[in-house]
C-alpha cells in the first residue's frame, strides 16, 4: 500500500541528511576526476548518457539515496500513475500525459473510455489531416497550398511546442523533412501577434489555436486579433484555423475550425508536447514519421523510469541528486545550460515544467511542508551565457547547481576548421572547462582571479539532437519533476498559483476595483 509521507518524516532522510559531505574539488581533481567521470555515468533512453561525476556525492550518499527512493516508494507511486490511479489530488484527476507516447502498464479507462486508444486516435487524426495539408487535399479558399503553420496558445500550450520545433527546425530542413514554417503567438501583448502576423502570408497560413477549456482570456484574445487580421485582408478564418481543444470546450464542434483534435483534462499543459497540443504543430512543420520518432524517444525514457536501481534510472537519479542539493546543501535554484543552439528555448520550458509543478508549499494534502520544495530554474544556452551570469555562477555567493547539455556532433554538419579546430570541437572544449572549472576552481594570489570551485553539475551527453534524443530529453525531465514531486510530497499537476493574477485582472476589465488595485489600473490606462 503507498503511504503518502511529508519529506521530514522518512527516516531515510535523516540518514541522507548524516552522510559524511563530499569535497567536490577534492575529488574531481587530478586522477580521482578523471575515475569519477569514466564510473559516475548512467545510459539513458535515445542514446543520452546522464553523468554525474561533478555532483558532490559519492558511493555512501547514493546508497542513502536509494534507500530515500525505496521508503518513499517512488517505483510505487511511478507505477500508480501510469496505471491511472488519481494523482492530481488537487484537481481530483488522473495525471496520464505517458499515454500519448507510449503505454507503460495496464490499460486506463476513464470516463468510459480507453485513453491510449483515445490518444493514438487523435494522433491519427493529426497524421492524416497533416498529410492532406501537405499534399495540398487541404487547402485555402484558392486551392493553393498551406506554406505556414502559426500556433495561438500561452503558457504549455506555447513553450513546450515551441522549444521543440525550434530544436528541429534546422534538423529537418538538413535532412529533408521540413514541411512548412511555423510560427508562434502567445503573449496577450499585441504587439506579438502584430509582429508575428507581419511576418506571415496570411493567404498561405493555417493557424492551431489551442485551448483545453476554450475559455482562455489570452487565446482567445490573439484569436480574434487574427481573425480580425484575416478578415480584413479578404479572408475567411474559418478556411485558415483549426483547434486543438477539449470534447466539451465550446471550440469543440465550431464551424469556425477546418478542424479540431482533441486533448482532455488528464493531460497538464507543461506536459502537454507529446499530445495534440504539440503534435498539430510539429506534424505540420516536420511531418507525422517525425513526430512519432520523438513519441518513441520520449517512451523510452518514460520506461526507464520504471527502474528499480536508481543507477539504472537517470530521471529518478537526478531527481533524488536535486532533492540532495535543495534540502541537504540548501542550494536555491538549477541552472540548465545547453551547449546547442537548437535548445534555445528549452530552459524556458523547464523553468515552467519545473516551477509549476513543485513550486508549492503545502502538500497533497494541503498541509504546510516544513522543507524548502522546488528551486529556481533560469538558463541559457552556451556559450552565450558564459559572457552573461557564469560570473556569478563561479564567484558569487550562492552556488547554483549546473546541468549541462551537449553532443559531440552538430546538427547540421556544416563546419570550418578555424585555429586547428572546428566550431563543434570548441563547444565541446567549453562544456569540458567550464564542469571543472566550477568543480576544481583556481587558487590565486589576487582574489579577484580566485575560484573556490566546489560548483556542482551534471550533464547530458548525446550523439546528435534528433527527434528521438529530443523526446528522450524532455521526458527524463518530465519524470524527474515527477519524481521530485513525490518525495517533497506534492501534487505536481495542479498550478494554483496561476488562478488569482487572473482573478484580479479581470476585476480589473470590468473596473471593479479598489485600492491599489484601483490605482495601479489607472497608472497603466485601463
Amino acid at each position: 500500500m503507498i503511504a503518502w509521507k511529508n519529506l521530514s518524516e522518512l527516516a531515510s532522510f535523516e540518514k541522507v541528511k548524516e552522510c559524511k559531505k563530499v569535497c567536490l574539488k577534492e575529488v574531481m581533481s587530478g586522477e580521482n576526476g578523471a575515475e569519477r567521470v569514466k564510473n559516475y555515468c548512467v545510459p539513458m533512453a535515445g542514446g543520452l548518457a546522464y553523468n554525474f561525476a561533478a555532483k558532490a556525492v559519492d558511493d555512501d550518499i547514493l546508497a542513502a539515496l536509494a534507500a530515500l527512493a525505496k521508503e518513499a516508494q517512488l517505483n510505487e507511486k511511478y507505477e500508480a500513475l501510469y496505471n491511472g490511479e488519481m494523482i492530481n489530488t488537487g484537481e481530483k484527476r488522473l495525471v496520464l500525459h505517458q499515454l500519448t507516447r507510449g503505454q507503460q502498464g495496464n490499460a486506463v479507462v476513464a470516463d468510459g473510455v480507453d485513453k491510449r486508444a483515445f490518444y493514438v486516435e487523435q494522433q491519427e487524426k493529426i497524421a492524416a489531416f497533416a498529410e492532406k495539408v501537405h499534399s495540398g487535399e487541404i487547402a485555402n479558399e484558392k486551392g493553393e497550398k498551406f506554406t505556414q503553420a502559426v500556433q495561438i496558445g500561452i503558457g504549455g500550450s506555447d513553450l513546450g511546442p515551441r522549444a521543440m520545433y525550434i530544436a528541429l527546425e534546422n534538423w529537418a530542413k538538413k535532412t529533408g523533412h521540413f514541411k512548412m514554417e511555423a510560427k508562434f503567438i502567445s503573449n496577450v501583448d499585441p504587439d506579438d501577434a502584430a509582429g508575428v502576423l507581419n511576418g506571415v502570408d496570411a493567404a498561405h497560413a493555417v493557424f492551431i489555436l489551442v485551448s483545453k477549456s476554450g475559455t482562455t482570456l489570452e487565446t482567445l484574445t490573439n484569436e480574434s486579433f487574427v481573425k480580425d487580421a484575416l478578415t480584413k485582408a479578404g479572408l475567411d478564418p474559418s478556411k485558415h484555423m483549426i483547434a486543438v481543444t477539449s470534447e466539451t470546450s465550446p471550440l469543440a464542434k465550431s464551424a469556425d475550425y477546418l478542424a479540431a483534435f482533441f486533448m482532455d483534462d488528464y493531460i497538464g499543459g507543461r506536459y502537454s508536447s507529446t499530445s495534440a497540443v504539440g503534435g498539430a504543430v510539429l506534424s505540420l512543420a516536420f511531418g507525422s514519421d517525425v513526430f512519432a520518432e520523438f513519441l518513441d524517444g520520449a517512451a523510452e525514457a518514460d520506461a526507464t523510469a520504471k527502474e528499480t536501481d536508481i543507477c539504472k534510472n537517470p530521471s529518478m537519479l537526478d531527481a533524488l541528486i536535486g532533492v540532495y542539493e535543495r534540502n541537504v546543501l540548501g542550494y536555491p535554484a538549477t541552472a540548465v545550460l545547453p551547449y546547442s543552439q537548437a535548445l534555445s528555448r528549452f530552459p524556458a520550458h523547464l523553468q515552467q515544467l519545473d516551477m509549476e509543478s513543485n513550486g508549492k508549499s503545502v502538500n497533497r494534502y494541503g498541509e504546510p511542508v516544513d522543507y524548502p520544495t522546488g528551486p529556481v530554474i533560469f538558463g541559457e544556452p552556451g556559450t552565450n551565457g558564459q559572457h552573461s551570469f557564469y560570473q556569478l555562477l563561479h564567484q558569487g555567493t550562492n552556488i547554483v547547481p549546473l546541468q549541462f547539455v551537449g553532443f559531440r556532433k552538430s546538427q547540421l554538419g556544416t563546419d570550418v576548421v578555424i585555429q586547428g579546430s572546428t566550431s563543434q570541437q570548441k563547444l565541446g572544449a567549453n562544456v569540458a572547462a567550464q564542469i571543472v572549472a566550477f568543480a576544481c576552481g583556481k587558487d590565486d594570489e589576487d582574489r579577484n582571479k580566485y575560484f573556490d570551485g566546489g560548483r556542482p553539475s551534471s550533464i547530458i551527453i548525446g550523439e546528435q539532437l534528433t527527434p528521438k534524443s529530443l523526446g528522450a530529453l524532455l521526458a527524463h525531465f518530465e519524470n524527474k519533476v515527477m519524481f521530485q514531486g513525490f518525495l517533497w510530497n506534492l501534487n505536481s499537476f495542479d498550478q494554483e498559483g496561476v488562478q488569482l493574477g487572473k482573478v484580479l485582472a479581470k476585476r480589473v476589465l470590468a473596473h471593479e476595483t479598489d485600492g491599489a488595485l484601483a490605482v495601479y489600473s489607472e497608472l497603466l490606462g485601463i
